[in-house]
């Protein structure tokens, strides 16, 4: 009687389970927690590409201000960070993800705005004598803010606010004039915007992997912050929606190749609401106190963190529609 299987035969199956375990790997690769740091994880949505999502909480010093998305891009001569976190301990963590996936520089830190969220883990790359990237009017914002920024967040981070320092930019980006510049063949093109969720509000494109960081002109889940213009931000959301990207990385909450467009489309409903019916009420001659206690009721189940700041949104549309 012959065997079943030869030794030749077994190693041949033997082969093909690992080669068949091996290409899961690859393919479950996009998108899934990469073990870097076990309480901060990153997550690989193309190559090369890596961020870690925040979570949808305000800034405490348990959760070390990690409440944004922080990410970066790997070329093949250097790395570009694109917002640094939202405390130095974060950003060191962050500067650890890089590592565990290449030993390359970081050539490049991008602050989308200047918010505590993205900006306060810049001290941590300044070993790696990067250039800082932001809007012509970034460092104006940051300068401006400092003194408020310093004294919230030292009584609320206490002995974990040390190490934070407000880095301005060494490049800047104009309004109409994108820039471009090159990991080594991964070129990033950065595009400053009008007045909108702030008046210092950049977009990075990575052009190799189609990939789009949109700052915190976009939020996912977690109620958006009005800290600029609704107008303009409205137009830029419209622009945003007939543009085609591969990947789309917001400044909170979930990346993904096609739910961030209906995550645009809930965004901009919850902001025509308040526009409408804020305009409505001063119409009628109303007050600003029964903006706050009216407008926008109906979308309080639809976001995370609504009692936090949707009161804020209401007073910030108000203040700008009034005179309009």
């Amino acid at each position: 009687m012959k065997p079943l299987l030869t030794l030749t035969g077994i190693i041949a199956m033997i082969l093909l389970v690992l080669f068949l375990i091996a290409n899961k790997q690859v393919s479950d690769n996009s998108n899934k927690p990469l073990a870097a740091d076990t309480d901060y994880p990153i997550i690989q949505t193309a190559d090369g590409v890596f961020y870690h999502q925040g979570i949808h909480q305000d800034a405490t010093k348990d959760n070390i201000g990690a409440i944004g998305n922080m990410s970066f891009v790997v070329g093949d001569t250097c790395v570009a960070v694109i917002d640094s976190g939202g405390s130095y301990l974060e950003g060191v963590k962050l500067r650890h993800a890089v590592a565990s996936q290449t030993d390359l520089p970081v050539c490049y830190v991008i602050n989308t705005h200047t918010h505590p969220d993205h900006v306060f883990g810049n001290a941590a790359f300044k070993a790696d004598n990067p250039q800082f990237v932001g809007h012509e009017k970034l460092a104006a914002a940051m300068q401006a803010r400092q003194t408020p920024f310093e004294r919230t967040f030292k009584a609320l981070f206490e002995e974990d606010y040390d190490g934070i320092e407000f880095i301005t930019p060494t490049l800047t980006v104009s309004i109409d004039t994108p820039l471009t510049i090159d990991l080594g063949n991964r070129p990033l093109t950065f595009t400053a915007y009008t007045t909108a969720h702030t008046d210092h509000d950049i977009t990075v494109h990575d052009q190799k992997s189609n990939t789009f960081w949109t700052g915190d002109l976009l939020f996912m889940e977690r109620i958006p912050v009005l800290d600029g213009n609704l107008t303009n931000w409205l137009k830029i959301m419209t622009q945003f929606q007939q543009a085609d990207y591969d990947v789309v990385i917001p400044g909170h909450g979930t990346a993904s190749a096609d739910q961030w467009r209906s995550g645009l489309a809930k965004q901009q409903h919850y902001f025509e609401t308040i526009r409408d019916e804020v305009r409505e009420i001063i119409a009628d001659f109303g007050t600003i106190q029964q903006a706050i206690e009216q407008v926008g009721l109906s979308e309080k189940d639809n976001w995370e963190l609504f009692p936090q700041y949707h009161r804020r949104n209401v007073t910030a549309t108000f203040t700008e529609l009034e005179w309009e």
